[in-house]
């Protein structure tokens, strides 16, 4: 067998593996029904991405905890019971996943969504036993501040080398996260958070589909 461009494939999961938004925009805007808080913006797809308590500030409008809080309590019993089940593979990720794994990459994802949900819906998608790590700012006491740090804190616990991994997202984010780790960065150009030209950075690479990224991280 060929050996892979890199050994460890690390991603981001909303917007990049999976289309979430559908489910994570229902849920929030029955927080915002169940508690009777007002939005201070619309609840769209461009909303999706940062932590929960982030968007949930970002929504409200408000950093009093006491909100934030029944705002989070409300969330997650729509999310974590039924609503995650609306989510969705992207075209030709589930392919795209199984493609590496034959060609030797090991898999795994560093994602700002909570861990909980997180595991829900790889079990949903009947993908939990195809990731060597899945790791989320909250499954650490404290929670890590950002991704930046987690992916570090991933790549230290596994002991991956930055020159035989790579980072694969859809936001900016996930480029400069990339960047503080020594990771070559590929943006996924087919999620919600596709970056645009203005947004792309020098040594990014641009993946128009999950077909594509394949054939460019199996290259050799």
């Amino acid at each position: 067998m060929t050996r892979p461009r890199y050994s460890h494939v690390l991603f981001d999961l909303d917007g990049t593996l999976i289309d979430s938004a559908p489910a994570i925009l229902a849920s929030f805007r029955q927080a915002f029904t169940d508690t009777g808080v007002p939005t201070a913006r619309a609840i769209g797809p461009e909303i999706i991405g940062p932590p929960l308590m982030e968007t949930l500030t970002l929504l409200s409008g408000s950093d009093d905890a006491a909100t934030l809080e029944r705002l989070a309590g409300a969330f997650k019993a729509s999310y974590d019971t039924t609503g995650y089940r609306a989510t969705a593979a992207y075209d030709g990720v589930a392919g795209m996943l199984q493609r590496l794994r034959g060609a030797g990459c090991r898999l795994h994802i560093a994602t700002n969504k909570r861990i909980h949900p997180t595991r829900l819906i790889l079990a949903h998608l009947g993908w939990d036993a195809w990731f060597d790590t899945v790791y989320a700012l909250d499954i650490f006491k404290p929670p890590l501040p950002n991704k930046a740090a987690m992916i570090a804190r991933l790549m230290s616990d596994r002991g991956i080398d930055p020159a035989d991994a790579v980072y694969v997202g859809d936001r900016p984010e996930d480029g400069e996260s990339a960047d503080a780790n020594a990771l070559p960065f590929f943006a996924a150009n087919w999620g919600y958070g596709s970056l645009t030209p203005d947004e792309m950075r020098a040594g990014w690479t641009g993946t128009a589909s999950p077909e594509a990224l394949a054939s460019q991280l199996e290259k050799p």
